[in-house]
């Protein structure tokens, strides 16, 4: 019986290296058809990465047809997006058509997307480094799912990164990796292609073993797959020793260059280097020249019995790992090791040679199994029918909508209490969440919150305080045991809803990231609040994009805003986050002057989150505590969500009008007040967002272009009462680009103020008189238009 099991694994290796050949070849054949056989309109190169996609089919073969179960999930690396979307293909999810518009319009995409692909992408790729961070924060995420019985401890999905080594140059993988020794991950393995190569050169000598000593120091398993199954057989003749011993001491760039000039050039290195081992001379003559190249550039992440038993052996527990897969780049390729494959492509004579090496008949190129026996069809379509990953299991879900509160539920937190006439948005924000915190109701229980160091201050506290912080290990309160008074009383377990980070801008977003995506992934529903302040939204915009890209929902919560931070200084006074916030795909920007205009937000961004036509939410918020207005009538509050509203209104033919955004709203106020007299007939107009006031313009604007039916945009309708020759004084506490653009909407002359410089400490008068944003900026603003 252990013979036959034994012949039977044997059987299985064989197919499987079959299988991966023919995944290999139709990843190089789809690049190949995108570059050189598809019809180019434009003249400009395709692209694809063959060299990559060579040096990662061993391991993702091995991964998608044994060592997957369809609840995990896989972070592809960027370069790898053919092989997977060639995998995809045999499992009957990627389409030939797509294939063969390989990065062309509507086709499979250059690097894995979760919105752009229609095969089963987990976790969109393409910024290097991201996926792998998000496979962490994925993992956290399901263990803060599985805490609220959400995902059953047999459901529980390893979350695993495909990575490049030269990924392992970005910072952000180091900061996730410090955050996930923190929360105590598991179920998360990250997979190095360790070809030693980038995109320019050749990498860093002995780099492995500082990888090593960075992931055992953070708590994880560590394996280095080195060497093949063939090569260990070597190691074990006679004079297997000092080849071994070479090829652990060669320097990268050696190792490439004889890995591209082939088995010859192998030969005369070696005798060269082990003169002094007949037994390795004697070795080294036993192998022809081809067997010679193919040994010593089978390296174990290229060898599927060594990548199998790791793979297996990880899978018997839940503890992080970190595989070092060393591999040759582009093996099997004409530029194999070259420094300069990472771009490389096939001449139309070299994809001949390999299809013909293959045994893939001409004319059959995208058939992955041409030219194989009807034995070896049907053997290696059972294989990949028999892959554990190929079950026919819902693994991108719907979730339910939950139902959400309404604005009016949620103004009782701001309204009516004793000062609630003066308060600020962020104050506003941190009552909503508190008031939040204590229903009993399922919207309150999916709400989970999270922060980089700034809960407290960003007004975050009052629901830890309710909610608790999540943890899988409980841990007790010691200040509190021994009595010692503190604001903050942050129980920690595994109940809590919210996950406390550590000062990197970048985690916060890709755990947002995370957070948003569990409804496709788990099918649970989360509403992800995430706050951080506002000036470093920018350390995080990679990341930021990043999670939009995938459309994760969420609501970002950044303060204080702009110059108004005033004691703090320029380092930490924002500028262009306004404009970073109208140019971000799948996030609307919101920026409200008062209280009762953020809770409309919070409001409608929670019900944006599950919309089916939704998407994230930012609001940019202020500790400036101002005035709050009299209102009558609701009508004001749908302007709030289209971008704007009339505070005052215009005479109908007005030559002017103040528009302002944010924590200046006094300053427009206190300029419309002393207009008031000369120019009684002047508007001001509340800017809750430039961000969707504009996108509504220009959509309005294409529809008109394109045939698509009049539609009149929420700005045009706003300014028509005004005069067409009137002016438009613009002011916002950030870079004055954001509200510019108003003048394109009618003609009109705008003088618009904000801030363009850095910023400085000092009281609020001293600062807006300097960077010309009061009152009296305004009125000489209005003067110049009126000249």
């Amino acid at each position: 019986m252990a013979d036959g099991h034994l012949t039977a694994k044997r059987q299985e290796i064989a197919l499987l290296r079959r299988l991966e050949e023919r995944i290999l070849w139709l990843a190089a054949w789809t690049i190949h058809n995108a570059n050189h056989l598809r019809e180019s309109r434009d003249g400009l190169k395709v692209g694809g990465h063959q060299a990559s996609c060579a040096s990662m089919t061993t391991l993702m073969t091995a991964l998608y047809m044994k060592a997957l179960r369809p609840q995990d999930r896989v972070a592809v690396k960027p370069h790898a997006s053919p092989v997977f979307h060639a995998i995809q293909h045999l499992f009957g999810r990627q389409s030939l058509d797509n294939l063969k518009r390989f990065r062309a319009l509507g086709g499979a995409q250059s690097y894995p997307s979760r919105t752009k692909d229609v095969d089963d992408v987990d976790f969109s790729t393409g910024s290097v480094g991201l996926g792998v961070a998000m496979t962490a924060f994925a993992s956290l995420t399901q263990d803060y799912l599985a805490a609220r019985g959400s995902v059953k401890p047999e459901k529980m999905g390893r979350m695993i990164s495909l990575l490049g080594d030269a990924e392992l140059d970005e910072g952000n993988i180091y900061e996730a990796l410090i955050e996930a020794c923190k929360h105590d991950i598991r179920n998360t393995w990250w997979i190095v292609d360790y070809n030693r190569q980038s995109l320019d050169a050749t990498t860093q000598d002995r780099m492995f073993t500082r990888y090593g000593e960075i992931f055992e120091a953070a708590g994880w398993t560590v394996e280095t797959l080195k060497w093949s199954k063939r090569q260990r057989e070597a190691f074990a003749k006679p004079g297997g020793e000092a080849l071994h011993d070479w090829i652990e001491t060669a320097p990268n760039d050696l190792f490439a260059a004889l890995s591209y000039q082939g088995g010859a050039a192998w030969r005369e290195r070696l005798n060269a280097d082990l003169a002094n081992s007949p037994k390795s001379l004697a070795l080294i003559a036993s192998y022809k020249d081809v067997d010679l190249a193919e040994l010593m550039t089978e390296l174990g992440g290229h060898c599927l019995e060594t990548l199998l038993e790791a793979f297996e052996k990880a899978g018997q527990d839940d503890r992080p790992r970190f595989f070092i897969a060393y591999t040759v780049k582009g093996l099997r390729l004409p530029f194999q090791g070259h420094k300069d494959n990472h771009a490389g492509l096939m001449t139309p004579s070299q994809i001949a040679e390999l299809r013909e090496r293959l045994g893939v008949v001409e004319g059959e190129e995208w058939d992955p199994l041409s030219g194989l026996s009807a034995a070896e069809r049907t053997a290696l379509k059972g294989l990949v029918a028999r892959a554990p990953f190929a079950a026919e299991v819902e693994r991108q879900h719907v979730a339910p909508n939950i139902p959400t509160p309404t604005a009016d539920e949620l103004l009782s937190a701001v309204v009516g209490g004793k000062n609630d006439n003066e308060r600020s948005t962020q104050a506003a924000f941190g009552k909503v969440m508190f008031e939040i915190a204590a229903r009993k109701d399922e919207f309150a229980g999916r709400v989970v919150t999270t922060s980089p160091d700034v809960t407290v201050s960003t007004n975050l506290g009052g629901f830890v305080n309710r909610r608790g912080v999540f943890q899988r290990r409980a841990h007790e309160d010691v200040f509190k045991r021994r009595r010692i008074p503190s604001a903050q009383v942050w129980s920690k377990a595994e109940t809590g809803q919210h996950v406390e980070l550590g000062i990197a801008e970048n985690n916060l977003f890709i755990a947002l990231a995370a957070l948003g995506l569990t409804a496709p992934l788990f099918g649970e529903r989360l509403f992800p609040v995430g706050t951080l302040y506002d000036p470093f939204i920018a350390r995080g915009l990679d990341a930021l994009n990043y999670a939009c890209y995938q459309d994760a929902r969420f609501l970002l919560v950044a303060t204080p805003s702009g110059l108004t931070l005033a004691p703090e200084g320029g380092a930490h006074q924002s500028i262009n986050a306004p404009v970073i916030g109208m140019a971000q795909p799948g996030l609307d920007t919101y920026e409200p002057a008062f209280a009762d205009e953020t809770v409309v937000l919070m409001a409608h961004a929670f019900e944006r989150i599950q919309a089916t036509d939704g998407c994230s939410t930012y609001l940019r918020l202020s500790t400036r505590v101002l005035q709050q207005p009299e209102r009558t009538g609701d009508a004001w509050r749908q302007g709030v969500i289209d971008g704007a509203y009339w505070l005052k209104a215009p005479a109908p033919g007005a030559r002017l009008a103040l528009v302002y955004s944010g924590a200046l709203a006094p300053e427009a106020l206190a300029a419309f007040e002393a207009l008031a007299e000369d120019m009684p007939e002047a508007g001001l107009l509340a800017v809750t967002s430039a961000d969707v006031l504009h996108r509504d313009w220009t959509a309005s604007g294409r529809a008109r272009w394109t045939g698509e039916g009049a539609k009149t945009s929420t700005i045009e309708t706003l300014l028509a009462p005004l005069d067409r020759d009137a002016g438009l004084v613009t002011l916002t506490d950030g870079s004055p680009l954001a509200l510019s653009w108003l003048g394109s909407v009618r003609g009109q002359r705008v003088r618009a103020l904000g801030l363009e410089v850095f910023g400085q400490s000092g009281d609020l008068p001293d600062l807006y008189g300097k960077y010309r944003l009061d009152a009296d900026a305004i009125l000489d603003a209005c003067a110049d238009l009126l000249a």
